[in-house]
């Protein structure tokens, strides 16, 4: 049976698949260099990044970042710890996001991406490791090292398409140092860079085109149902 729900969906998808992403927000740390929790605010676009530790005692610095000067970096991490960065994608749809990240050999290893839509309450969508800051990936102001990098596609997640403000969280998730021989200790860091939060924006001619065909298929309805 033909339905126009579907067909208001198929256009909305292609409209977005034919568009290029554009970076929403985006962290390098360069001119912020953060010394503290922060907020820190985005250098590209508008968003904000922070910090959370249990321990009072941890410090935050910008030290070398992934093939740049600075960086966002902590220590004292204990596990539910995170980094959280921010956008709105008021307009924006299939959300998509990537960075660096490295850790001393007893910063912590195990981390968890989650995304919220209202700060408080977080659903998990992946884990991952994260390698050691040592050769042969050891970052430093003149190369980029691959094995830092993490790309993630939220498209899937609609949730995150259209919101006043979006979140997302780098959790960490155990007690093992980033040399897997070991536990995380005190003055172990763990450091991020070049974050950037991505979004298609779709075409305004899309949203009438679409809006249209379902406005039509309810009067049909309507028409069936007055006979």
């Amino acid at each position: 049976m033909f339905s126009y729900r579907t067909l208001f969906t198929t256009v909305l998808a292609l409209a977005s698949a034919t568009s290029q992403a554009t970076t929403l927000a985006g962290w390098t740390f360069e001119s912020t260099a953060p010394v503290t929790a922060g907020p820190v605010s985005a250098e590209i676009g508008s968003g904000s990044a922070s910090g959370l530790h249990a321990s009072a005692s941890a410090v935050y610095s910008s030290p070398t970042g992934n093939g740049s000067a600075k960086s966002y970096s902590a220590n004292y991490w204990a596990i539910g710890d995170y980094y959280q960065f921010s956008t709105s994608t008021t307009g924006w749809l299939n959300v998509s996001l990537s960075w660096d990240q490295t850790s001393s050999a007893t910063g912590p290893r195990d981390f968890k991406l989650a995304y919220s839509t209202n700060g408080s309450s977080f659903t998990d969508f992946a884990t991952y490791q994260v390698p050691a800051n040592s050769a042969p990936n050891a970052w430093s102001i003149l190369s980029t090292t691959t094995a830092a990098h993490f790309a993630y596609d939220l498209s899937s997640i609609t949730a995150l398409n259209d919101q006043a403000t979006v979140f997302f969280r780098l959790i960490d998730t155990s007690t093992t140092s980033a040399n897997g021989t070991g536990t995380v200790g005190t003055a172990g860091t763990d450091r991020v860079d070049n974050f950037s939060i991505n979004a298609v924006p779709l075409p305004a001619g899309a949203w009438l085109l679409a809006s249209g065909l379902l406005g039509i298929g309810r009067l049909q309805r309507r028409k069936l149902f007055l006979r």
